[in-house]
């Protein structure tokens, strides 16, 4: 077959194709990260590329203007080439360095709840050593076995397990693999009968994981990883002290075959899809294990479990569970309770016969990372009516305390993670994060302080608060002609300037049109209606909730105000708020450190009923009323109203 080569610039990588390969899976295989929303369908419009020089097939989208198609630009998904080419990759196509967060939540963010006022200082393990007892995955224990004698004739099996229970009164059922036993009779009688075991919960049996010659019991660690749609963020851990010996995180690369669950979901019933998107993740929790273990000095052997939290797609995904069903109605997963496994059994290369467990799944949108969360802010612990709320492409939203929860997801769409946005981009370098107006002019401020490259979903809501605020737009998202703002007309839809071209990091004005503003006012209408339905339903007012929890990496940046403003969040003082950061994570290190924490997951998973919005009577009422700045309902957002009958164009 012919093939051809191309060269993708500026970094000037080449790669050589066949006929008929699309620039997108050609970039792919050169490392060069490219925005696609809809994992190579052709509908998002973000994968642009200008093609410099070379013959090319291209299919008309409808998403290259006229002005571009004249530049030379094209979307990678939907271009092939006839000929060698060079392909130039702008900025506002390219995957950037995300601004990933990965600090423990503090306890302060949990006042009242886990732990009183004056020790909000203490960080989080500390405080949930005061709920779990200490109880890991995986624990290490130095054993010195009595010598055998005619009189003690026990195999040496036996013996082992015998002592185990000695000191592990509590162990009903314990079992050991072939391969331990097999290794077992030349082991102890080379350490002079002096061994250390690694004993592990798998599924209320207590297993023999690991046998060495010796004292190892202070070398036990593990791993806690949060599965994200759009990052993996993970921890090593001490299992002996509890402490969180470094943290680290990455793009999920599934990115690059779809931004969203549900392409992905399309994706893995392609040929080899599944493949591709399992490897995918387990690569990148390798490449991250590798590095925590180097930075300490440790080897993969000295890592005994692994904990993961993901939504359900991506729980499937990573253990390569077909997904298909999770979109089919009646919207059936494989498995919601995945028993723990040996970590070698997913692909993931720690200890060659350590533990991976999962955190439980509600049901096929409500996933393991909404039980993690919901287990870290202890929100099934407290009295008072309690709203948890994690903000991305799916919406997850959470009502309830410790007597009662109830779950729903929305799709919220990708703008919220800076998708479905004409200068949207991901929280990297140079997005903007926040955004104001003052004395008529715009004022931005980026991540890492650097010239902006687009805007991110806390920018978003930003922008769209002071819009309303200072009636450059009308509350149903229409753009007005004002003295603050440059407002331009482009392929017949209106749009306001932000940032001008010699100003930005890109060369081009940074905008929102007025399809943005529609985007932005479904998510957020999504995500508000969500709300209101649970409580609908739950029989309370958004005036009996006490506390409302923010998950999430959008949640770091958003401007509490600015999400009232627009209708994102209910009408309520902001004291109400707490951030909470990636509770994900956190959740799973709990569950990592005691398995009582785990015990805890699954009554969460348990007793969690799942609203399903679709079914809903009152959903698509709520939700068309939503549909404005703030909503139709003026008076359920009076803040809002007071500020906008007292602000002036």
């Amino acid at each position: 077959m012919e093939e051809f080569k191309i060269t993708f610039l500026p970094e000037h990588k080449s790669v050589y194709i066949n006929r008929g390969t699309d620039l997108l899976t050609a970039a792919l295989k050169a490392s060069i990260h490219i925005y696609n929303s809809c994992g190579g369908e052709g509908v998002c419009g973000r994968c642009k590329v200008i093609v410099k020089k070379g013959d090319y097939i291209t299919e008309d989208s409808g998403r290259i203007t006229e002005r571009e198609r004249e530049e030379g630009y094209a979307l990678a998904c939907r271009t092939t080439p006839k000929s060698d080419m060079e392909v130039f990759v702008p900025e506002e196509s390219r995957l950037g360095d995300l601004e990933i967060l990965t600090e423990e939540i503090k306890a302060t963010r949990l006042a009242g709840l886990y732990t009183p006022v004056e020790e909000i200082e203490e960080e989080l393990h500390k405080t949930a050593a005061k709920i779990f007892k200490h109880g890991p995955l995986s624990t290490k224990i130095f054993l010195k076995l009595p010598n055998p004698t005619i009189d003690d004739n026990s195999g040496d099996a036996d013996r082992l397990l015998g002592e185990i229970k000695k000191h592990h009164k509590e162990i009903n059922i314990i079992q050991m693999g072939l391969s331990n036993i097999k290794k077992l009779p030349r082991l102890l009688r080379e350490s002079g009968w002096e061994i250390t075991a690694t004993i592990g919960n798998r599924n209320k049996t207590t297993e023999v994981v690991l046998i060495e010659s010796g004292d190892r019991s202070k070398k036990n660690f593990g791993v806690a990883v949060d599965i994200g749609t759009t990052t993996i963020v993970a921890y090593l851990v001490d299992l002996n002290s509890q402490k969180v010996l470094g943290s680290k995180a990455s793009y999920n690369p599934q990115v690059d075959f779809g931004e969203d669950v549900i392409s992905r979901i399309i994706f893995a019933q392609h040929e080899k899809g599944m493949e591709k998107l399992h490897h995918a993740v387990i690569d990148t929790v390798n490449t991250l294990i590798d590095n925590l273990i180097k930075e300490v000095n440790l080897t993969l052997d000295d890592v005994t479990a692994v904990i993961c939290a993901g939504n359900t797609t991506m729980t499937h995904l990573l253990l390569k569970i077909d997904p298909a069903y999770i979109r089919k109605e009646p919207y059936i997963p494989a498995v919601n309770f995945m028993p723990v496994i040996r970590a070698a059994e997913a692909g993931i290369k720690i200890n060659p016969r350590g533990l991976l467990a999962c955190l439980p799944c509600i049901g096929s949108y409500v996933g393991g990372d909404i039980v993690a969360g919901i287990l870290a802010s202890g929100m099934d612990k407290t009295k008072d009516l309690t709203l948890f709320i994690d903000l991305g492409t799916n919406g997850e939203v959470v009502l309830g305390n410790k007597e009662w929860l109830m779950a729903c997801s929305t799709s919220a769409g990708p703008c919220f993670e800076g998708g479905g946005l004409k200068s949207g981009i991901r929280a990297m370098k140079g997005a903007i994060q926040n955004i104001s107006i003052k004395n008529n002019s715009v004022e931005c401020q980026t991540i890492g302080n650097l010239p902006p490259k687009g805007i991110c979903g806390s920018g978003i809501v930003d922008i769209i608060s002071e819009l309303l605020k200072n009636k450059i737009i009308d509350r149903s998202g229409k753009i007005k002609e004002n003295k603050i703002c440059k407002v331009s007309d482009s392929e017949g839809v209106k749009e306001v300037i932000l940032v001008e071209a010699k100003d930005s990091a890109i060369g081009k004005d940074i905008t929102v049109d007025e399809n943005d503003i529609k985007n932005l006012i479904h998510s957020k209408g999504a995500i508000y209606t969500g709300i209101e339905v649970l409580l609908k339903e739950a029989g309370f007012k958004k005036s009996d909730i006490k506390h409302i929890f923010i998950a999430g990496g959008l949640g770091t940046a958003l401007n509490i105000r600015s999400a009232i403003n627009i209708g994102l969040l209910p009408d309520l003082p902001e004291k109400n708020f707490i951030f909470l950061g990636n509770t994900s994570v956190a959740g799973a290190k709990m569950c990592l450190l005691s398995s009582e924490a785990m015990e805890a997951a699954e009554i969460i998973a348990n007793k969690m009923a799942y609203l399903d919005l679709s079914t809903s009577a009152s959903f698509m009422n709520s939700y068309s009323a939503a549909l404005f700045l703030p909503h139709t309902d003026i008076e359920s957002f009076p803040s809002v109203k007071k500020i906008l009958t007292s602000s002036t164009p």
